[in-house]
């Protein structure tokens, strides 16, 4: 089911999503013993694991049973400024109790970018629970969107697009002029729960056009996920004001 929050500022995004993250970390845990999260690089994100550092919830939160990866890093290495690693280590895991063990970074600074995406393919199919049809599954995934419409390392014109079986891979992205590493749709769409976080003025054109697209091809990356269990977006007043859905 698709929902659609308008919220009033990134500070009520913060806490909404925080909200969602310890509920569904209560439901996993009861449910296989463990919340298993993908999380997003970006500014949005950042302010929500910053947010659960410092309020009560990094006390409400289960966090020796949480085991965190990561939708997607850039070909850097961990201590670097533009790791989605270091950020979100420096924002929340360095000062949450979650184990040093249940923490996956993506190695997307490997020589072989490509066998060390096989690598973590493989790590996700060993240490995620399945859905009832077998395929790996995560509690939540969390997404930002890019004002190209591309959401974690899917951007728009990369074949990474169109991958229909692995469930993390390596991309050029030439815009960048750099490899990335990803998670793929396959994997995003069997979550059983997509939060996708979009705030600040700068997204309202692209997120008019991704939220109220009647199109059936999808134009942008974003609109090309197909969840087969929850997603909601929460989205910030600035971000909506374009969008038929701004209140």
């Amino acid at each position: 089911m698709k929902e659609i929050h308008v919220l009033s500022d990134i500070g009520s995004i913060s806490q909404a999503v925080a909200e969602k993250w310890r509920v569904l970390s209560e439901q996993a845990i009861s449910g296989h013993g463990g919340f298993h999260i993908a999380l997003s690089g970006g500014s949005t994100p950042r302010h929500l694991f910053e947010f659960l550092a410092t309020s009560d919830y990094s006390k409400r939160i289960d966090w020796s049973r949480t085991h965190i990866y990561f939708g997607d890093e850039r070909s850097v290495p961990a201590d670097h400024k533009d790791s989605n690693f270091k950020m979100a280590s420096d924002a929340l895991l360095d000062r949450v109790k979650v184990p040093g063990s249940q923490v996956y970074r993506m190695p997307a600074d490997a020589d072989d970018i490509q066998k060390a995406a096989e690598e973590y393919s493989r790590l996700l199919k060993n240490n995620l629970p399945a859905s009832d049809d077998g395929q790996v599954q995560f509690d939540l995934v969390l997404l930002g969107m890019g004002d190209d419409g591309h959401t974690a390392s899917l951007f728009p014109g990369t074949t990474i697009l169109e991958e229909a079986d692995k469930l993390v891979s390596a991309v050029y992205v030439d815009k960048m002029a750099t490899w990335r590493m990803s998670l793929t749709f396959p994997v995003i769409n069997n979550a059983r729960n997509i939060a996708v976080l979009v705030a600040g003025d700068n997204k309202k054109e692209i997120l008019a056009k991704v939220l109220d697209d009647k199109s059936t091809v999808p134009l942008y990356p974003v609109q090309m996920i197909q969840a087969r269990g929850d997603i909601d977006w929460y989205i910030d007043t600035a971000a909506a004001q374009s969008t038929s859905h701004h209140g």
